[in-house]
């Protein structure tokens, strides 16, 4: 590590966490159905909550003009609306307080010229995904506010996917900063291959993720290893026509697809561990420890959070395993290929 590169470094592994906190925020935000509390978009004004019971009573009053209260919440009082009006003010705030965060140390590095080309391109796209993430994230509540009370989980999917990208690229390029110039001393070039296999497999099991989660797909066949009685494939897997619907717009159909690709990525992540944990050198050995611990402990928190109909506390640390496993997996194929 530069010394130079030191502060860039410090700034970016503050963003990386920010960007995990922001993730865990999101899904209590989600898992306690608070991000349609609120139901107008202010990029300034919003930055302070209500501060009187007049604006509360007002703030509040717009909601009731909304689907989810109509439809679900009609016997809330103003306390009830408090509780999960806090959750989805949290989730906008911190996204301000990400892109100040992000936004004023790049502007000053800038302008101290400590950044080479390569490295502002990086950082240029990682602000870009940044400002795109706010938008999606209106894109994404807009879409529960007009008909039904439950935004698209396709919207969904895209807010959250953008968000473990961002983490992704910043995480990325600290660990490029922290190893400059000190390429591994045993690089492995075939193990690229197999990590872009993983990061494909890891990325289609990411969107399901989401899609269970925008479809409340998990509060259904709690079991395990069978998603009935007697059943590894449920009937209801296969009731739309065309077929194909049922992957995109079914709940069981998602559960399932979500369910068997966990195998797929925890069986790609040991052939990776196993096909080179005699190749490697000691600090490449602990990447591949991590991701062979990371996803077997994702595997178990993804069994007891279907099997418990997706309770708060386990919906969480499971978004936080996926975290998890793309750090490991990322520091790995890092060290192997670089």
């Amino acid at each position: 590590m530069n010394r130079t590169d030191r502060p860039i470094i410090i700034w970016l592994f503050i963003g990386v966490f920010m960007i995990a906190a922001m993730v865990i925020i999101g899904g209590i935000t989600r898992l306690t159905e608070s991000g349609l509390s609120m139901v107008e978009w202010r990029l300034l004004a919003g930055t302070f909550p209500p501060l009187t019971e007049i604006e509360w009573i007002r703030v509040f009053n717009e909601y009731k003009l909304s689907p989810q209260f109509k439809e679900l919440n009609s016997d809330f009082l103003l306390s009830d609306f408090q509780q999960i009006f806090w959750w989805e003010y949290i989730h906008r705030l911190w996204g301000r307080l990400i892109g100040l965060v992000f936004a004023v140390p790049f502007l000053v590095f800038l302008v101290q010229k400590r950044f080479n080309a390569t490295t502002l391109k990086k950082l240029i796209v990682i602000l870009v995904l940044g400002g795109f993430q706010g938008f999606l994230g209106w894109y994404m509540v807009s879409s529960g506010l007009i008909n039904e009370p439950r935004v698209s989980h396709y919207r969904l999917a895209a807010h959250l996917t953008t968000a473990f990208l961002t983490f992704a690229l910043t995480l990325w390029l600290s660990l490029d900063l922290i190893f400059r110039n000190q390429k591994a001393q045993s690089q492995i070039a075939s193990a690229s291959k197999w990590f872009v296999g993983f990061f494909i497999l890891y990325a289609f099991q990411l969107i399901y993720g989401a899609f269970v989660a925008g479809m409340d797909a998990g509060t259904m066949h709690n079991h395990f290893p069978l998603m009935e009685k007697g059943a590894l494939i449920a009937e209801s897997v296969f009731v739309l026509d065309p077929v194909y619907l049922n992957f995109i717009d079914g709940k069981s159909g998602i559960q399932f697809v979500h369910r068997y690709l966990a195998y797929a990525v925890f069986l790609m992540v040991f052939t990776i561990w196993y096909k080179f944990r005699k190749q490697v050198n000691e600090v490449q050995k602990l990447g591949l420890n991590l991701m062979l611990l990371s996803v077997s402990l994702q595997f178990l928190l993804g069994v007891f959070t279907l099997v418990y109909s997706v309770p708060l506390v386990l919906g969480v640390l499971h978004q936080v395993g996926a975290l998890l496993l793309l750090v490991a997996a990322l520091f790995s194929y890092h060290r192997l290929t670089k």
